[in-house]
């Protein structure tokens, strides 16, 4: 069998991916002038057009026409696997309930690698208490009381010290985050959102997972946030039965994906939006509210 010797086009886009990547080049500098590239690689125009079209797509950098020209670095950036994972879910036709069993089955895992670090005292423990003060103090306010609990579960993702949960966690958070953030909406316009002792049993929920998170307790953690998350997830799932996955806004620029710019409506690194948070003080959460989640 023949091989296929790549083309000049890719071998110059592998070169300056390699750079950024290293971080040999940051994000927001700039490539080198035109001239300096066909020197450096000893490659025609269109060669390079083509290679940094290659580049473009991938979102690592945008290619200026006009009189300015030259071409802008871009870092990856969690928010590029977010949308890109959303429009492979859209294509695929994924019911949205199916994101929504993926968190049930992965956020516990984040939940139990914050509780087996050996600096939870320090880098997790801290961090979640702060945002549980502020979530007591909003409680009368629903709109304040969702942004804090919504901070709280971020925190707890972004603190299991696993960098690909963070990136996956943190895709499919922004994926749920925006038919969440809408049935929120509805429910606070018609009178459905949790009422006040729902808030409250979710921050005793929030306690308790603090204080096993605390403990290092693994297991009882991970047993906890997944029963609380079985129950808490199930109105969303059953509110949007036969919706499909929708992807995240386009951004606003050509960095996030081919064709599309780097930031979606929703950040990946902010988690779902948390309205309640059903869970008695044991072990086991309570009645479930209409919405609420680990």
């Amino acid at each position: 069998m023949q091989l296929q010797q790549p083309k000049l086009a890719d071998l110059v886009a592998r070169t300056l991916r390699d750079r950024i990547l290293s971080g040999e080049l940051q994000d927001g500098d700039e490539l080198p002038r035109q001239e300096d590239l066909l020197r450096e690689f000893g490659v025609s125009k269109p060669s390079l057009r083509e290679a940094l079209r290659i580049l473009e797509a991938e979102g690592l950098a945008t290619v200026r026409r006009g009189n300015r020209g030259g071409a802008v670095v871009h870092v990856p950036k969690a928010q590029n696997a977010a949308f890109m994972i959303g429009l492979t879910l859209q294509f695929r036709g994924v019911p949205l309930a199916d994101v929504g069993h993926a968190l049930r089955a992965i956020e516990p895992v984040c939940a139990g690698l914050c509780a087996a670090r050996d600096d939870r005292d320090r880098e997790v423990v801290p961090a979640l208490r702060e945002i549980q003060q502020a979530t007591q103090l909003s409680v009368g306010d629903p709109v304040e009381f969702t942004g804090c609990t919504r901070r709280f579960h971020q925190e707890i993702v972004g603190r299991c010290g696993n960098q690909t949960l963070i990136l996956v966690v943190g895709a499919l958070e922004a994926i749920w985050s925006s038919p969440e953030r809408s049935w929120a909406d509805q429910a606070t316009r018609q009178g459905r959102f949790p009422d006040r002792g729902q808030r409250l049993r979710g921050i005793r929920a929030h306690e308790r997972l603090i204080g096993l998170i605390g403990s290092g307790d693994v297991e009882r953690v991970q047993r906890f946030a997944a029963s609380h998350l079985r129950d808490s997830l199930a109105h969303m799932i059953v509110d949007t039965a036969g919706d499909t996955v929708q992807p995240l806004r386009a951004p606003d620029g050509p960095r996030s994906a081919p064709g599309a710019g780097p930031a979606g409506s929703a950040d990946p690194d902010d988690h779902r939006l948390r309205l309640a948070h059903p869970a008695a003080d044991g072990d086991q959460p309570g009645p479930t509210a209409p919405r609420g989640e680990l």
